[in-house]
């Protein structure tokens, strides 16, 4: 993912639900900030993940992660030394959790409890997604390393820390999923496909290519219905059936996406948009989708995580100022982003 330089684990890799049941047409639609929970700090950020079970948020934040506690809504720790970190991968069972530190091409393995460090392991270069696969208790790290025809991912077994191999992807990896039953879903934005991993044998089996998406970014799933939502540059959200890879449906979306999420109970996808946006696309049927709203956020909030447990929406952003002045070197510079002024919005029903 394209961090926001002075700009997971997706919510289907926790499937747990609250207890009772949902009226999916009372949280279709509507969704508005509910408040803003300030970090502050410098720096850039990238993925966000949610442990609805441990009620914590874990937000990348340039050389750290911050953990929050959302019913508290307030910051209740970090893991230190996570240079230019992107994602967060927690391995429950385990009681541990992995960091990808793009700068400097490892994983922090940390103890979810008490989130001290427990070691550091070497990836791949410039590792940006990373997950966990429940199927073979291995977590992946996407390598996107300068020439593309070098990125990789890093297998690392999760119980001991020790990498277990290499798979050469051939394209630039984004996001990543695990559908638990020993496959993984990767977006290689590069070539707008879907790379499907083994991840026993550590083999790219499939590769399907997502037009008219182009540039994926974000990629959740749903795991009952066996569909994948890849959020795309072009302002499109594609569906695509994760059993043999056919376009299902193809949902027009926000400008600057960086993240889709998914919520199983309310059976909504989602993509946040930079320009501002949350894009709601309900799940009427396993292959009739529609979009349901464009809900205001705040510009720059374009990765997010979703609570299974009260349903809301997890976003991060900044407030921006004036860009600085072009030159040959960065002839389109980004906006300023004013000191301090990191915070996490929270979305959801009133």
């Amino acid at each position: 993912m394209r961090i926001i330089a002075s700009f997971v684990i997706s919510a289907c890799l926790f499937p747990l639900l609250s207890g009772g049941s949902v009226n999916r047409a009372a949280i279709a639609a509507g969704y508005q900030l509910i408040k803003k929970i300030p970090v502050g700090g410098d720096g850039g950020w990238d993925y966000l993940a949610m442990d609805s079970e441990a009620r914590r948020l874990y937000v990348s934040h340039a050389t750290k992660v911050v953990v929050i506690d959302v019913d508290k809504g307030e910051v209740v720790g970090e893991i230190p030394a996570t240079n230019g970190v992107h994602g967060i991968a927690f391995a429950p069972e385990l009681n541990r959790g992995f960091t990808s530190n793009g700068r400097d091409n490892s994983s922090t393995i940390f103890d979810l409890k008490t989130l001290k460090v427990i070691s550091s392991v070497k990836t791949g270069g410039n590792p940006d997604a990373i997950l966990y696969d429940p199927a073979t208790k291995r977590v992946f790290a996407f390598n996107r390393t300068r020439a593309a025809a070098d990125a990789s991912s890093t297998v690392i077994d999760a119980a001991t820390g020790a990498v277990t191999g290499t798979i050469p992807l051939g394209g630039r990896p984004e996001f990543a999923v695990a559908d638990g039953k020993g496959q993984v879903f990767v977006n290689l934005d590069d070539k707008s496909e879907v790379a499907v991993i083994d991840s026993r044998k550590l083999t790219i089996t499939q590769r399907w290519p997502l037009a008219p998406g182009e540039w994926p970014s974000g990629l959740a799933m749903d795991l009952k219905n066996r569909r994948l939502f890849s959020v795309c540059e072009n302002q499109k959200m594609i569906v695509m059936n994760a059993d043999n890879g056919r376009v299902i449906a193809n949902l027009p979306i926000g400008k600057g996406t960086d993240a889709a999420a998914f919520d199983p109970e309310a059976g909504l996808a989602f993509s946040s948009n930079g320009e501002g946006t949350l894009t709601v696309v309900r799940e009427e049927s396993p292959d009739k989708f529609s979009v349901v709203e464009n809900a205001k956020t705040q510009q720059g909030a374009r990765t997010m995580a979703v609570d299974l447990k009260t349903h809301n929406i997890y976003l991060s952003t900044a407030q921006f100022g004036p860009a600085p002045a072009a030159t040959p070197e960065r002839p389109n510079p980004r906006p300023s982003v004013a000191p301090g002024s990191f915070t996490i919005l929270v979305v959801g029903k009133q």
